[in-house]
Formats: structure tokens, sequence, C-alpha cells
């Protein structure tokens, strides 16, 4: 009995890595083997990426907070703390929000807090 090799199967995993593969330079777009590295390893770039891109967004809503926080004469550290202790749950997203759009609003939650 002839061994069976499931054509179907393999030409349909390895389209898909071509597909992916799509746009990719020289070799790297049409040849399999090369293909398969290629994208394993974009497939891992971009898994760190999607971590890294909250990483950077908390670092720049903390920057804008902290400019919009010392103007008023308070640092970040001491601003964040009388949020907590007033309990004003308003997350970092929308306080940089605020102290880039919305400036007289976030003074003014600011001065609620001194």
């Amino acid at each position: 009995m002839p061994r069976s090799k499931n054509a179907v199967a393999s030409r349909a995993r390895r389209k898909r890595v071509l597909e992916q593969a799509k746009g990719f330079y020289g070799k790297r777009k049409n040849v399999y083997t090369v293909a398969k590295n290629v994208v394993e390893k974009g497939q891992t770039y971009a898994y760190v990426g999607r971590k890294l891109k909250k990483r950077e967004y908390r670092q720049l809503w903390i920057a804008r907070i902290n400019a919009g926080v010392r103007e008023e004469g308070m640092t970040y550290s001491q601003f964040i703390n009388a949020l907590s202790k007033k309990g004003i749950e308003l997350n970092r997203k929308v306080l940089a929000d605020l102290a880039m759009n919305n400036p007289e609003s976030f003074k003014a939650l600011v001065a609620s807090v001194k």
C-alpha cells in the first residue's frame, strides 16, 4: 500500500507561510524554507512589540501628567498619592488626556487634591 503524504495539508501549510511573507525582499518571499524562518522571527518581534507598546504608552502618559502637574507646583508622585488619598480613581490614560486637551479642568483637579 502506498504511503499517504497528505499533500493538501502540506500545501496549505506552505501557502499560509508564503502568504504571511508577502512583500518581503528576495528569497524571503517565495522560498518556503527561508520564508518560514523569517515569518517566525517576525511573529516573535510582533509579540514583543505588543508588550513594549503598553510600556511606552504608560511612560508617555506619566510624562504628560508630570508636565501638567509641575506647572501647578507639584510632582507626579505627590499628585498620584494625593489622588489615591482622596479616592479619585482616574487612570493615567484619562489624566494624560485631560492634561493635554483640557488643561483648565486638569488644573481644577490638581487644585482639588492639593
